[in-house]
């Protein structure tokens, strides 16, 4: 490992937060997965020439945001995502679609920055001061309406998203790319389609969808919230379970 050159001018605080900064992008970024043993800390006192205390302060706070968890002895490693839920995933449609050997599309509906709205909790919270990017999509695979999608994205956690193009790139898709999830939460329920949805849908007022609404966070911070419906014939989601382990 090169040793880059030392900061002295640097207070134990900032280079604390420039250490955890440099190795939060690392995880974010993809470059360093879940189970991934980062350096010891005596390596990273020595790659960053700072006190072992230094170090260790970063990993604690790394460790708190639950992108590290830290084992005795045997070092750090990248925390696997966290899921509340019995499905274990985050799909994305296109990968699914085109597996089924059927041709995929998206069509964005709407796309609007708005506020999170006055008496909505969960928005304020998904907001964090800033705005939130509203938006309506439709996959359709074969020709045929797969699932309506409808999607806020915090435009705190996501500043990029403003400007990005929808049309080309569903917002899943590019949210996988550009904002890495830590944890995540899945609600799924059964409901009748309402008419609006129905005309997206290409199905009668009234038949039964499965409506799956998934949040995703990263570092603790909310990321986005989507709802997307399908058809109750269309679609099915499947998990595999082991023993729970005390």
């Amino acid at each position: 490992m090169n040793k880059p050159a030392a900061f002295p001018e640097d207070a134990p605080a900032s280079l604390q937060k420039r250490i955890r900064t440099e190795i939060e992008a690392k995880i974010l970024s993809g470059e360093w997965g879940p189970g991934y043993r980062i350096p010891f800390e005596h390596e990273l006192t020595v790659q960053y020439g700072c006190s072992r205390m230094t170090v260790s302060k970063a990993i604690s706070a790394l460790a708190e945001a639950g992108l590290v968890t830290r084992r005795r002895r045997a070092g750090s490693f990248v925390a696997r995502p966290k899921v509340h839920s019995a499905v274990l995933d985050i799909p994305d449609l296109r990968s699914e679609i085109e597996g089924r050997g059927e041709a995929y599309a998206f069509k964005l509906v709407a796309c609007t920055p708005r506020a999170p709205k006055a008496k909505n909790a969960e928005e304020i919270d998904l907001a964090r001061g800033g705005e939130l990017l509203a938006l309506r999509g439709v996959h359709f695979a074969n020709g045929r309406p797969f699932a309506i999608e409808d999607r806020l994205i915090s435009l705190v956690a996501a500043p990029l998203a403003r400007d990005a193009d929808f049309a080309a790139q569903p917002p899943g898709a590019w949210l996988l790319e550009h904002i890495p999830w830590t944890e995540a939460e899945n609600r799924i329920s059964a409901l009748g389609a309402d008419t609006e949805s129905a005309n997206l849908l290409a199905i009668a007022p009234g038949t039964a969808c499965l409506a799956v609404e998934r949040r995703t966070w990263r570092a603790g911070e909310g990321v986005t919230k989507v709802r997307q419906l399908f058809p109750g014939e269309a679609y099915d989601l499947v998990a595999r379970f082991g023993p729970s382990r005390g």
